[in-house]
């Protein structure tokens, strides 16, 4: 017999598990599935810094106290280029911050909350399609960790299943949407060493980007452009440290024992429609953006934020109005976030094939950027994020 709920989640990740969360706070009844089991979700390390309002949401609505406790608070950050670093005070010119604080703790935080609440999370449970999105009933049907047949019958499918979505697939189709493949990609590294610097460093050079930052007391995380097809097992420890110090000249770096490394690629995704009949997309089932401007998290957590009062009307109100509006609304927030982590990516990393005249180019527009009360503004804004709700 087919499970029956109000909201089927596909997805346990942040975005599906805060939607359950704050659907919870009005009495709407959820069911979550994953394919990964919950050791696998709460143990992937995955970088996060998280914007105020990110982190307004989690905390005010009981989703979280850690973030404020373990999370690290940074009222600022660095540009460094032409040797020289240039501080930005987002306290300052916008009076907001961001926190440190990685994405595996977020949903650490999730899981416990949403198990406390007695929420019907299921872990390896493989969604396979979802049928019937333009009825009242659209279905999922699944498998379980054994095999077994699970069918999830819904007034609503939400696909928060990442961006090998199998819910975009009854929206949009697999590959219905704007992408971007930048022709660069970040390796990164984490090490056992105390903070380089109490705040983020992104820094622009003549030999490429790299971005300084840290996962806690005894663990910095470290990042530095490089080719998308560089195998992560290329270059050996003294050669990365090597090439970490000639990207950020003037920073004496604290060095350790490197214990982990990847190559992450640089890709930006918009799908086409977010919503067919009675089955949506958020989050990277959704979009997906470059690393650079922090987006990611943040922009999952604002498709939620408004989702939620869209479902809020819809299922107890009985007003569609917020839920047909919802991609068009959703749409606008993630073009801008689209539009800042292209112009951060762009501003600090080094293109292929790039001359003189475009190295000069950049770094007149870095200190437009700096050497400006209103540039400086408006970095802290897109990075810091606006208000939530």
């Amino acid at each position: 017999m087919p499970v029956r709920t109000r909201v089927a989640v596909i997805g346990a990740g942040p975005a599906g598990l805060l939607l359950s969360h704050l659907l919870g706070r009005h009495g709407i009844e959820s069911v979550v599935v994953d394919s990964r089991s919950r050791e696998e979700i709460e143990t992937t390390i995955r970088a996060g810094i998280l914007e105020q309002g990110t982190v307004e949401i989690l905390s005010e609505t009981g989703a979280s106290d850690r973030v404020l406790t373990a999370g690290r608070k940074h009222e600022g950050m660095e540009l460094r280029f032409d040797g020289e670093g240039h501080r930005i005070d987002f306290a300052a010119t916008v009076g907001r911050a961001v926190w440190l604080y990685p994405q595996h703790e977020v949903l650490k935080d999730l899981v416990a909350a949403r198990l406390a609440a007695g929420q019907d999370l299921r872990f390896g449970v493989t969604a396979e399609r979802v049928e019937d999105a333009e009825t009242n009933r659209p279905r999922v049907v699944a498998r379980d960790a054994e095999g077994g047949a699970v069918e999830i019958e819904a007034d609503v499918v939400v696909g928060a299943d990442g961006s090998r979505s199998v819910a975009r697939e009854a929206v949009t189709g697999t590959y219905g949407g704007y992408f971007r493949e930048y022709p660069f990609a970040w390796f990164g590294i984490l090490c056992e060493a105390p903070p380089s610097a109490e705040e983020l460093i992104y820094s622009n050079s003549p030999d490429g980007f790299a971005l300084i930052s840290q996962r806690g007391p005894g663990v910095q995380r470290m990042y530095f452009q490089c080719d998308p097809t560089t195998d992560p097992g290329a270059y050996g420890e003294e050669r990365l440290w090597e090439i970490l110090r000639s990207r950020v000249p003037g920073i004496t770096l604290n060095e350790g024992r490197v214990f982990q490394r990847d190559v992450l690629r640089f890709r930006s995704f918009v799908a086409h429609e977010m919503r067919r009949g009675r089955v949506v997309l958020v989050g990277d089932a959704a979009h997906t953006v470059p690393p650079t401007g922090a987006k990611g998290m943040n922009l999952a957590v604002a498709d939620v934020v408004v989702l939620t009062e869209a479902l809020r009307a819809l299922l107890l109100d009985g007003d569609e109005s917020l839920f047909d509006a919802f991609p068009d609304t959703a749409r606008k927030l993630i073009w801008k976030a689209q539009h800042f982590s292209w112009w951060m990516t762009s501003m600090l990393h080094l293109q292929p094939g790039a001359g003189d005249f475009d190295r000069m180019r950049q770094i007149g527009e870095l200190r437009s950027v700096v050497e400006s009360e209103a540039g400086r503004a408006y970095l802290a804004e897109g990075y810091t994020g606006r208000p939530l709700g």
